[in-house]
Protein backbone atom coordinates (compact mmCIF):
# COMPACT_ATOMS: atom_id res chain seq x y z
CA UNK A 1 0.00 0.00 0.00
CA UNK A 2 1.27 3.44 -0.95
CA UNK A 3 1.02 5.78 2.02
CA UNK A 4 1.55 9.56 1.90
CA UNK A 5 5.21 9.54 3.05
CA UNK A 6 6.10 6.98 0.36
CA UNK A 7 4.13 8.92 -2.26
CA UNK A 8 6.16 12.04 -1.38
CA UNK A 9 9.36 10.06 -1.82
CA UNK A 10 8.19 8.77 -5.20
CA UNK A 11 7.31 12.35 -6.17
CA UNK A 12 10.91 13.36 -5.40
CA UNK A 13 12.16 10.79 -7.90
CA UNK A 14 9.54 11.75 -10.48
CA UNK A 15 10.57 15.42 -10.19
CA UNK A 16 14.08 14.60 -11.43
CA UNK A 17 13.27 14.24 -15.16
CA UNK A 18 11.43 17.56 -15.08
CA UNK A 19 14.35 19.32 -13.40
CA UNK A 20 16.80 17.78 -15.87
CA UNK A 21 14.62 18.73 -18.86
CA UNK A 22 14.24 22.30 -17.62
CA UNK A 23 18.00 22.63 -17.11
CA UNK A 24 18.65 21.27 -20.58
CA UNK A 25 17.47 24.66 -21.91
CA UNK A 26 18.82 27.03 -19.24
CA UNK A 27 16.83 30.23 -19.65
CA UNK A 28 16.02 32.38 -16.62
CA UNK A 29 12.45 31.05 -16.72
CA UNK A 30 13.35 27.37 -17.10
CA UNK A 31 15.99 27.65 -14.37
CA UNK A 32 13.49 29.33 -12.05
CA UNK A 33 10.97 26.54 -12.63
CA UNK A 34 13.70 23.91 -12.14
CA UNK A 35 14.69 25.64 -8.89
CA UNK A 36 11.08 25.58 -7.70
CA UNK A 37 10.75 21.87 -8.56
CA UNK A 38 14.00 21.21 -6.68
CA UNK A 39 12.82 23.15 -3.63
CA UNK A 40 9.52 21.27 -3.56
CA UNK A 41 11.40 17.98 -3.92
CA UNK A 42 13.71 18.89 -1.03
CA UNK A 43 10.74 19.87 1.12
CA UNK A 44 9.14 16.48 0.44
CA UNK A 45 12.29 14.94 1.91
CA UNK A 46 11.62 16.76 5.16
CA UNK A 47 7.90 16.02 5.07
CA UNK A 48 8.02 12.30 4.28
CA UNK A 49 10.18 11.37 7.25
CA UNK A 50 8.21 13.59 9.62
CA UNK A 51 4.86 12.19 8.47
CA UNK A 52 6.07 8.58 8.50
CA UNK A 53 7.23 8.87 12.11
CA UNK A 54 4.28 10.97 13.32
CA UNK A 55 1.63 8.66 11.88
CA UNK A 56 3.58 5.43 12.38
CA UNK A 57 3.80 4.83 8.62
CA UNK A 58 7.47 3.86 8.46
CA UNK A 59 7.84 1.06 5.89
CA UNK A 60 10.73 -0.99 4.55
CA UNK A 61 9.89 0.45 1.12
CA UNK A 62 10.29 3.97 2.52
CA UNK A 63 13.50 3.11 4.38
CA UNK A 64 14.96 1.87 1.10
CA UNK A 65 13.55 4.47 -1.27
CA UNK A 66 14.01 7.67 0.78
CA UNK A 67 17.83 7.74 0.76
CA UNK A 68 17.84 6.50 -2.84
CA UNK A 69 15.56 9.37 -3.88
CA UNK A 70 17.95 11.86 -2.26
CA UNK A 71 20.91 10.38 -4.14
CA UNK A 72 19.06 10.35 -7.47
CA UNK A 73 17.99 13.98 -7.03
CA UNK A 74 21.37 15.36 -5.94
CA UNK A 75 23.41 13.32 -8.44
CA UNK A 76 21.13 14.20 -11.36
CA UNK A 77 21.27 17.90 -10.61
CA UNK A 78 25.05 17.82 -10.18
CA UNK A 79 25.47 16.01 -13.49
CA UNK A 80 23.33 18.62 -15.25
CA UNK A 81 25.32 21.43 -13.64
CA UNK A 82 28.52 19.80 -14.89
CA UNK A 83 26.97 19.51 -18.37
CA UNK A 84 26.23 23.24 -18.26
CA UNK A 85 29.80 23.99 -17.06
CA UNK A 86 28.37 25.56 -13.91
CA UNK A 87 30.11 23.07 -11.57
CA UNK A 88 33.47 21.35 -12.10
CA UNK A 89 33.20 17.63 -12.80
CA UNK A 90 35.58 16.70 -9.98
CA UNK A 91 33.09 17.97 -7.40
CA UNK A 92 30.27 15.86 -8.85
CA UNK A 93 32.60 12.84 -8.99
CA UNK A 94 33.56 13.15 -5.32
CA UNK A 95 29.93 13.52 -4.24
CA UNK A 96 28.65 10.64 -6.36
CA UNK A 97 31.53 8.28 -5.50
CA UNK A 98 31.00 8.99 -1.79
CA UNK A 99 27.31 8.13 -2.12
CA UNK A 100 28.03 4.87 -3.95
CA UNK A 101 30.76 3.93 -1.48
CA UNK A 102 28.62 4.63 1.60
CA UNK A 103 25.66 2.75 0.11
CA UNK A 104 27.88 -0.25 -0.63
CA UNK A 105 29.46 -0.21 2.83
CA UNK A 106 26.05 -0.02 4.47
CA UNK A 107 24.87 -3.00 2.41
CA UNK A 108 27.92 -5.07 3.40
CA UNK A 109 27.48 -4.14 7.08
CA UNK A 110 23.76 -4.97 6.89
CA UNK A 111 24.65 -8.36 5.43
CA UNK A 112 26.72 -8.94 8.59
CA UNK A 113 23.73 -7.91 10.72
CA UNK A 114 25.02 -4.42 11.53
CA UNK A 115 23.38 -1.09 10.81
CA UNK A 116 25.53 1.93 10.05
CA UNK A 117 23.05 4.71 10.74
CA UNK A 118 23.20 8.16 9.22
CA UNK A 119 25.14 10.46 11.51
CA UNK A 120 24.76 14.19 12.02
CA UNK A 121 27.48 14.95 9.48
CA UNK A 122 25.72 12.93 6.80
CA UNK A 123 22.51 14.82 7.51
CA UNK A 124 24.35 18.16 7.51
CA UNK A 125 25.95 17.15 4.20
CA UNK A 126 22.57 16.55 2.59
CA UNK A 127 21.20 19.86 3.88
CA UNK A 128 24.25 21.82 2.73
CA UNK A 129 24.24 20.17 -0.69
CA UNK A 130 20.57 21.06 -1.10
CA UNK A 131 21.07 24.67 0.01
CA UNK A 132 24.10 25.06 -2.29
CA UNK A 133 22.28 23.66 -5.30
CA UNK A 134 19.42 26.18 -5.16
CA UNK A 135 21.43 29.21 -6.39
CA UNK A 136 23.45 26.96 -8.69
CA UNK A 137 20.31 25.66 -10.39
CA UNK A 138 18.89 29.15 -10.88
CA UNK A 139 22.33 30.50 -11.86
CA UNK A 140 21.02 33.84 -13.15
CA UNK A 141 21.51 37.23 -11.48
CA UNK A 142 18.92 38.29 -8.93
CA UNK A 143 18.49 42.07 -8.77
CA UNK A 144 21.80 42.33 -10.61
CA UNK A 145 23.61 40.11 -8.09
CA UNK A 146 25.36 36.96 -9.32
CA UNK A 147 24.13 34.31 -6.89
CA UNK A 148 25.97 31.42 -8.55
CA UNK A 149 29.20 32.28 -6.74
CA UNK A 150 27.38 31.94 -3.40
CA UNK A 151 26.07 28.54 -4.49
CA UNK A 152 29.59 27.49 -5.45
CA UNK A 153 31.03 28.57 -2.09
CA UNK A 154 28.26 26.69 -0.28
CA UNK A 155 28.95 23.68 -2.51
CA UNK A 156 32.59 23.73 -1.39
CA UNK A 157 31.40 23.65 2.24
CA UNK A 158 29.06 20.79 1.31
CA UNK A 159 31.99 19.03 -0.34
CA UNK A 160 33.98 19.25 2.89
CA UNK A 161 31.04 17.74 4.79
CA UNK A 162 30.67 15.10 2.06
CA UNK A 163 34.28 13.98 2.46
CA UNK A 164 34.21 14.17 6.26
CA UNK A 165 30.95 12.25 6.61
CA UNK A 166 32.23 9.69 4.09
CA UNK A 167 35.31 9.25 6.24
CA UNK A 168 33.06 8.71 9.29
CA UNK A 169 31.16 5.98 7.43
CA UNK A 170 34.45 4.34 6.45
CA UNK A 171 35.56 4.40 10.08
CA UNK A 172 32.21 2.98 11.26
CA UNK A 173 32.45 0.27 8.64
CA UNK A 174 36.01 -0.56 9.72
CA UNK A 175 34.79 -0.97 13.30
CA UNK A 176 31.99 -3.32 12.11
CA UNK A 177 34.28 -5.23 9.76
CA UNK A 178 36.86 -5.67 12.51
CA UNK A 179 34.33 -7.56 14.70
Amino acid sequence: MMNLPNALTVFRILAVPFIVALLYFPTPTSCLIATLFFLVAILTDLADGFLARKYNQVTNFGKFLDPLADKILIASVLIMLVELNWVPAWIAIIVIVREILVTGLRAIAADKGHVIAADKYGKMKTIMQSVALVPLIYHHPVFGIDIAWLGFLLLLVALGLTVYSGWNYLYSFYRVWGD
